[in-house]
């Protein structure tokens, strides 16, 4: 009896238990995203952020003119330090960039997300992020994405 019991508990709990660490898992993902991303790169914030949050390994892939492009951390890192020493000013509230996260799919240490990036109201990009839980936490590793066209 006590083992049909104990059976009973497990399947009543174990679904509840296993959205909890998804919860978990999804914000810690959110976090990295517009810490290392969104606040980082796209509006001007500190490196250490940005380093932090992405994989040394992480590549954004494009494609240009019908050909597949790769594009290391490192370089990007290099280009928003030389934005920064242009102009370190804040974006102002029409510039700055803003997230929506339609879609996060998190399966065991291994995640997508999809997010929309806004500026001034408008949808330039959409990206779909890879990510992968390491010992210090969720990290980007790779990037796609869509550009949209001006309206």
């Amino acid at each position: 009896m006590k083992t049909i019991k104990t059976l009973l508990f497990l399947f009543a709990f174990l679904p509840v238990m296993t959205f909890a660490q998804d919860d978990s898992d999804e914000a810690a993902i959110k976090q990295v995203i517009q810490s290392a991303y969104v606040d980082g790169l796209q509006n001007k914030g500190p490196v250490e952020d940005i380093e932090a949050g992405f994989h040394p390994g992480f590549e954004l892939l494009g494609v240009r003119n019908d050909e597949l492009t790769k594009w290391p951390i490192y370089s990007w890192i290099q280009y928003h330090e030389n934005k920064l020493e242009e102009d370190p000013t804040p974006p102002t509230a029409e510039e700055k960039v803003t997230c929506e996260f339609p879609l996060i799919d998190v399966t065991g240490t291994a995640a997508i997300a999809k997010i929309e990036l806004y500026r001034g109201g408008e949808k330039i990009y959409t990206d779909y992020l890879s990510l992968y839980k390491f010992e210090e936490g969720w990290e980007i590793v790779s990037k796609i994405y869509f550009k949209h066209p001006k309206e």
